[in-house]
């Protein structure tokens, strides 16, 4: 188990499945786990083609060493699994592609009002320090899931994948009972909202409210109440803990299936429930300024409708003259 561009939530899932990770151990030899194993990079190189069984790789692809990483652990590896939101989308960090390589290092090392660097100092790839050379990973200038680096054989979705999820598809894994490659495991094809307790009667909405500023209704499909929430378009297979805890989705297991850009999906579905009120006797432009007058109230588009899928969706990123 690999971490490219990662929080560590990834680890932190297949250790939350308890006893079942024990079983795992039993079937597998852990070779390599930077948070786990202490097993290096040379390790891994001088292992025959294929020698691993299954990788789970997690994280996005930022930098060089996640590149480079990536290509070791597909050649070693006759199983590579995308683990995760990041590796299967990109996931928060995609974000990032909403900026450019100066523009980043611009607001963390210049340009930064917590940040003391008078002498402008900033990462440059290779520096001589007096133990010798010193060198840093090539820090790419976009977000990359790993699909677009390597072959992916399998993805397990999730910020971070849910127990169920990891059990699921481990158990398919350790019998040999595996889908035609290139499926999700440990997900569903239907949407979030056939998992969801609150019950949706495809309401019109007059206004969006962000979700400090109301108290849902308890059982009450919180789209219906003008909280965005992405289960129509997600992938089904969290178990919707979220909507259960009175927190919209999100949508960090990804699109569901047959969906290819899940916020352009989620887009189309959100203009479909707004409700200007009144229109009769009102000029088109004034029907227009009451809708825009209720998209307002989402403040952060990208975030709000990509805020998992923006580095594997069709957009990918920011475009610049």
């Amino acid at each position: 188990m690999y971490w490219a561009s990662a929080c560590g939530g990834c680890e932190i899932s297949l250790l939350d499945t308890g006893q079942h990770f024990l079983e795992l151990t039993e079937h597998f030899q852990l070779v390599f786990c930077p948070c786990l194993v202490d097993a290096k990079k040379k390790d891994i190189e001088e292992l025959p083609d294929g020698a691993i069984s299954v990788t789970f790789f997690n994280g996005s692809v930022r930098n060089s060493e996640n590149e480079a990483m990536a290509r070791l652990l597909r050649r070693k590896s006759r199983m590579l699994v995308a683990y995760g939101s990041c590796a299967h989308e990109g996931c928060v960090t995609g974000l990032s592609n909403l900026s450019s390589l100066s523009g980043h290092f611009d607001a963390v090392y210049l340009d930064n009002p917590s940040t003391n660097n008078v002498i402008k100092v900033a990462p440059c790839g290779k520096a001589k320090v007096p133990e010798g050379d010193l060198e840093l990973p090539g820090f790419s200038d976009t977000v990359k899931p790993l699909s677009l680096i390597v072959e992916v054989d399998y993805t397990i979705p999730g910020c971070p994948p849910e127990p169920g999820s990891i059990m699921t598809a481990t158990e398919l894994i350790m019998r040999g009972e595996l889908p035609p490659k290139g499926s999700v495991m440990g997900g569903g094809p239907s949407i979030v909202c056939r998992q969801c307790p609150r019950k949706r009667e495809e309401k019109k909405i007059g206004r969006i409210f962000r979700t400090f500023e109301i108290v849902p209704e308890d059982g009450s499909c919180l789209l219906d109440q003008g909280i965005i929430c992405m289960g129509i378009v997600t992938r089904e297979g969290c178990g919707a803990p979220c909507p259960a805890a009175n927190m919209p989705c999100t949508g960090c297991y990804g699109p569901a299936e047959g969906i290819a850009d899940q916020g352009a999906k989620m887009v189309s579905a959100i203009g479909t429930v707004l409700d200007p009120g009144e229109t009769k006797g009102f000029s088109e432009a004034e029907i227009a300024a009451k809708i825009d007058a209720i998209i307002d109230d989402i403040h952060d588009y990208t975030g709000t409708f990509y805020k998992y899928s923006l580095a594997g969706s069709i957009l990918r990123k920011a475009f610049r003259r």
